[in-house]
């Protein structure tokens, strides 16, 4: 049996605030050189998943330059392959507000698909998961729906949780968003269904003004019984960017080794877009201790504790700490900066002081000049 993917790439951009104000959440950078789109989309290929579709919203420009040629995954193919499902207005409503008037929109792109099965996915999560043995245990268990869960509550943020509770792989009950702690696994944003079942039930739901994936359908058709779930839990490390704090946190993660090794595994490697660059210059009294830095960065100054992406310049007598500094970042001499996410292409003048908090970062906007 094999499987399509359906990657949603706007669900969770406005908890994302100024990072997702001229992109999608899928294409928000992430840990030096990887766009979070990477993660999901690199798990679906090396599980053997050769046609994926990405339903986009809005902003979705940078989304399909950093995917248009699709060879970095091995999806530019005659038959399969990557494809983006821009908007489908339907008459019904402008723009689509949950996931199921957005697969709505991709109806015929799943009518065209042979594969019996579904994998859907958010952009938010990174892990590095096998979605064929995910695909045996929802075959095995004769589910409807199987959900794709961990025991990691607070792996990252706290939007729109679907919270399950189990008897051994058979969930017994769902509930969204709820404090209690009878639920011991929390879904990851991440399903497999049966390929006709998806198409009956998006009709259906749409059809009856339902919009709301795990609320409308899960929730509601578990309740009254007309499904079955599995859920299967992933052991692993899992990191959510939800929302700009865990987004912040997550980064950072990366530096931890036992991270690093399970998402970046050698046998199931991380693919992005490749981009030629010479090696980062460390001048005579640059300082760095324990970050991340990409290549063609000039780095002249103090950098301690940052994910710094590539082309970016940190001038003499600087000190950088506990930030984010995406492509192309210019630091002139003498700045201060403490817990800041600058996007790309961000200019901060000298001798200036940007201090943020690690539970409220400040962002400083693509193109900016500070």
């Amino acid at each position: 049996m094999d499987m399509v993917g359906i990657i949603f790439s706007n669900i969770y951009d406005s908890t994302l605030g100024d990072l997702t104000k001229n992109r999608t959440v899928a294409s928000v950078p992430f840990g030096g050189r990887y766009r979070q789109i990477d993660f999901v989309l690199s798990n679906m290929v090396n599980s053997n998943v050769t046609t994926v579709g990405v339903i986009t919203k809005h902003h979705y420009q940078s989304l399909m330059d950093h995917l248009i040629s699709r060879s970095e995954w091995d999806l530019n193919r005659k038959n399969g392959g990557l494809f983006i499902l821009p908007p489908f207005l339907s008459g019904q409503t402008e723009v689509y507000r949950g996931k199921i008037e957005a697969l709505y929109g991709a109806l015929s792109f799943l009518r065209h698909c042979s594969s019996d099965y579904v994998v859907l996915s958010d952009a938010v999560t990174i892990c590095n998961i096998d979605y064929e043995e995910a695909l045996e245990a929802h075959i095995k268990s004769g589910a409807d729906v199987t959900v794709i869960a961990n025991k990691e509550k607070e792996c990252g943020g706290k939007e729109r949780r679907l919270l399950l509770k189990t008897k051994g792989n058979k969930v017994t009950d769902v509930a969204i968003d709820s404090i209690s702690d009878k639920y011991d696994l929390v879904g990851m944003g991440m399903f497999i269904i049966e390929r006709n079942l998806l198409m009956e039930m998006v009709k259906n739901c749409v059809a009856h003004g339902k919009y709301h994936f795990e609320r409308d359908f899960l929730q509601e058709s578990f309740a009254s019984k007309e499904i079955s779930i599995n859920a299967y839990e992933f052991k692993n490390i899992v990191l959510r960017n939800d929302n700009v704090v865990s987004y912040f946190k997550n980064n950072f993660k990366l530096m931890d080794e036992g991270v690093r090794k399970a998402l970046f595994a050698s046998d199931s490697p991380i693919y992005t877009k490749v981009r030629d660059e010479v090696p980062t210059f460390y001048g005579e009294n640059a300082v760095v201790d324990d970050c991340i830095i990409a290549d063609g960065c000039t780095i002249k100054g103090h950098v301690e504790n940052c994910v710094i992406f590539r082309n970016v310049t940190i001038e003499e007598d600087c000190y950088v700490k506990n930030s984010i500094i995406m492509q192309g970042g210019i630091i002139e001499k003498g700045c201060n900066i403490d817990c800041v996410i600058a996007d790309k292409d961000v200019k901060i003048n000298k001798g200036r002081t940007l201090i943020g908090a690690e539970t409220a970062p400040l962002i400083i906007n693509k193109a900016e000049i500070v």
